[in-house]
């Protein structure tokens, strides 16, 4: 199984967002981060500098600000878990919420609040994560107004 370090994933990032601006070739994950890239303009000048974005691990964004490595990942692991459909029924889950909100970025942000409420509950009870649960809410969200 793949484990990538903290300081990994910001590399990783960071790597993605200087090809996209250099033009290089990219491989098919590096691809798929860099379109959530494009979907993030404010994060850019994260992204521009390794080098810091490696010196504030662990530290606090300024003003409550969300980690741009850590949202980018699961827009990524969202993805991920649509193209193979784990858990079972996530797939068709995003694809009821994208259709109700019309817009996939939108979805993935309220899925996002799903992801990470199942991690916290899972890390709160010393459980297995409840990937039923997890679908459960997000098929909620694609059928509430």
């Amino acid at each position: 199984m793949f484990s990538p370090s903290q300081a990994d994933v910001r590399r990783f990032f960071c790597a993605v967002h200087a090809k996209q601006q250099s033009g290089e070739a990219m491989e098919a994950i590096e691809m798929l981060a860099g379109q959530w890239i494009a979907e993030h303009p404010e994060y850019h000048a994260a992204l521009s500098d390794v080098d810091a974005a490696l010196a504030q691990m662990g530290t606090p964004g300024d003003g409550g600000q969300e980690n741009p490595f850590l949202h980018l990942s699961m827009h990524l692991s969202i993805s991920e878990q649509c193209s193979i459909d784990q858990p079972p029924g996530i797939r068709q889950a995003v694809e009821l919420l994208t259709a109700r909100r019309g817009d996939l970025h939108a979805a993935h942000h309220e899925v996002m609040e799903c992801l990470g409420r199942m991690i916290w509950e899972s890390q709160r009870s010393g459980r297995p994560p409840d990937g039923q649960a997890y679908i459960d809410q997000v098929r909620r969200r694609a059928t509430q107004d």
